[in-house]
């Protein structure tokens, strides 16, 4: 559809078909949310950034020196050298000017040769052992990964594990975060941090409490925080230092003093930054920097948690790839939006026009980047969330990938069918993902449900981002899926397979006085049976496996099975457009990890796929 030059557009055609005009309102309020208004025919000026990808030829450049990565200097005069290394470079042109930086990056996204693999699609939070602190945790993941080699796996996809803002009470969606660039240390294995086993370190009494937690299936993330909150000021204080922390520090820089310096604040002030005293709303503020000086301790220890999820994250990911998922957007109340306030839509929030499922459509409260500001910024947040996703991983799933072509902006105030599709320079950020995912070594999903513009799927394969197919959608069986996909057959948002068979997901919605698409579930039954010819008397266990066994013949690249499904469990762990009419992302898995390993349906479903993987199990791709 036609945009202006704000990347506004005209128009879009729904799920349906029916094509919906931009109401004139909106494109006021939305244009008044990047800066601009109706009389403003353009965004302001270029930017000082350049992408170049090696097939599209030499990009013409201004005259200057090109300051290389690896500090060499060459001379431009014009044209782009074609042996310029891929990376990020710096023009600085003759007779001054701003300094532009030069993005060179391959064609297409990292895929290992050979790639054909399955493994397990994991909610972390809820995959606790004996040793949790009543939710699942990085030590957990890292057992995890451990047997699901021993199945014959060769990838773990889990939820994200970005950062909350570290207040009570804890956000409990994991595509809620306050950041994208750090984790969440409520993730971390407590007993494994540095001075944990000392006798002096005290913490006996809060593990013991932490573990009770794991008698109730539904997980007190704000009970969870406290005690690992408490045990980690106690190991802090005692900590002697160590040249890897400042090593991560130094190498994270200002952004990981940022983020630290957020959350400080956050325990000063509470939740909702825009309401904090004025001089601390800003991070390049004065009065933000004194904060900085006179809580440095504290500052530090934000710092230290961070350290300590990193290097947790990267022992379990030793085992196997691990699949990173990213969320679409950040909480406008969090460090990210704090720090990139500028170059944030802050009174607008992305979410999905009506559908099938969604007939009211959605509005996820997450808050947009400018496009032109983000350029403006020569992409350098974009580039720094896929970096710190891609970090310790194997691959990498985009959440709602058809945000990098455009998204759905929602005015504040405005109701959703209200809102209106917002272009974003999808080449530059297809060829940023493609960079950032051949220095990690890992290949890239894009998840590619819900409405979807014309054409979007076929550029995403040309770019080799896999595809993302679901059984409960795909009117084909799985043997005629798409080399180039994941292949699963639900996801987090979708019924488990036991809550579809047996109508407990429907008469949970039906429950919660919800209008449940029953002719979509209904035809989900009716694929079921069709794929795997088992009528409606079939036990769950059965129509488990024998799905995971027709799943197991797609060409697709990668097939995952949810650890929900592996257990038979009819809830699934988000239902969309819910938020406190049921435990979203709260439900920890009816059986311990220990019960997990032991149980025969994840090792019939374990035997029906596997022998898929040709790539090696190993963490190095």
């Amino acid at each position: 559809m036609p945009a202006d030059a704000w990347g506004i557009t005209d128009a879009y055609d729904d799920a349906r078909g029916e094509r919906r005009s931009t109401p004139a309102a909106t494109r006021q309020a939305l244009r008044a949310a990047m800066g601009g208004d109706l009389a403003d025919p353009r965004p302001p000026g270029d930017a000082p950034v350049v992408v170049v990808t090696r097939e599209s030829g030499p990009a013409t450049l201004a005259p200057g020196e090109l300051f290389l990565e690896d500090g060499a200097r060459l001379r431009v005069a014009g044209l782009l050298p074609p042996d310029v290394p891929l990376g990020y470079h710096e023009l600085h042109p003759h007779g001054g000017g701003a300094p532009v930086r030069v993005i060179v990056c391959p064609p297409v996204c990292h895929l290992p040769e050979g790639l054909r693999t399955w493994g397990w699609a994991a909610q972390l939070y809820g995959v606790r052992s004996v040793e949790s602190w009543g939710i699942g945790d990085l030590a957990d993941l890292r057992r995890l990964a451990r047997w699901s080699v021993e199945l014959g796996a060769g990838a773990l996809l889990i939820n994200p594990l970005g950062a909350s803002i570290p207040v009570l009470p804890q956000e409990p969606s994991p595509y809620f975060p306050s950041s994208r660039r750090y984790r969440n240390p409520i993730y971390l294995r407590i007993e494994e941090v540095p001075g944990a086993a000392e006798p002096h370190a005290d913490i006996e009494r809060l593990a013991g409490l932490g573990r009770a937690l794991t008698a109730d299936r539904r997980i007190d993330r704000d009970q969870v925080y406290r005690l690992k909150l408490e045990a980690l000021g106690r190991l802090w204080s005692r900590f002697g230092g160590d040249p890897a922390f400042e090593g991560y520090c130094a190498a994270e820089g200002a952004g990981l003093v940022d983020f630290a310096t957020f959350s400080a604040l956050a325990e000063h002030h509470g939740r909702g930054w825009h309401g904090w005293p004025e001089e601390h709303r800003h991070p390049a503020s004065p009065g933000v920097a004194r904060f900085r000086a006179a809580h440095e301790d504290r500052v530090r220890f934000h710092q230290w948690l961070q350290w300590l999820a990193d290097e947790q994250l990267r022992q379990a990911a030793e085992s196997l790839r691990v699949i990173q998922d990213l969320p679409i957007g950040v909480d406008a109340n969090g460090a990210d939006a704090w720090a990139w306030q500028d170059l944030m839509a802050l009174g607008v929030s992305v979410g999905a026009p009506p559908d099938d499922f969604s007939p009211r459509g959605q509005d996820w409260g997450l808050p947009p980047f400018i496009p032109h500001r983000l350029r403006s910024a020569r992409y350098e947040p974009f580039v720094q969330t896929i970096r710190a996703a891609l970090r310790h991983a194997g691959g990498l799933r985009i959440d709602h990938v058809m945000g990098l072509f455009r998204l759905f902006w929602i005015p504040r105030g405005m109701a959703t069918t209200e809102g209106a599709f917002v272009r974003y320079p999808v080449d530059d950020l297809l060829a940023i993902v493609a960079l950032e995912s051949h220095r990690a070594r890992a290949f890239v999903v894009g998840e590619d449900l819900g409405t979807v513009e014309a054409g979007v799927r076929e550029r995403l394969a040309a770019q080799r981002v896999l595809s993302y197919r679901l059984l409960w959608f795909e009117p084909d069986p799985p043997a005629r899926y798409p080399e180039l996909a994941l292949a699963a057959v639900t996801t987090h948002d979708l019924p488990t397979i036991a809550g579809l068979w047996t109508g407990a997901d429907l008469a949970a919605q039906r429950a919660l006085g919800w209008n449940p698409n029953e002719d979509g579930l209904r035809s989900m039954c009716v694929r079921v049976r069709a794929v795997t010819g088992l009528d409606e008397s079939a036990a769950v266990p059965e129509v488990i496996e024998q799905t995971h066994r027709l799943l197991a013949g797609a060409p697709s690249m990668i097939v995952t099975a949810t650890l929900e499904d592996a257990l038979a469990e009819s809830e699934r762990p988000n239902l969309p457009g819910t938020t406190t009419e049921r435990p979203n992302w709260s439900l920890a898995l009816p059986a311990s990890l220990e019960e997990l390993e032991a149980h025969p349906l994840p090792r019939a479903i374990a035997g029906a796929l596997r022998g898929r993987d040709r790539g090696g199990a190993g963490g190095s791709n």
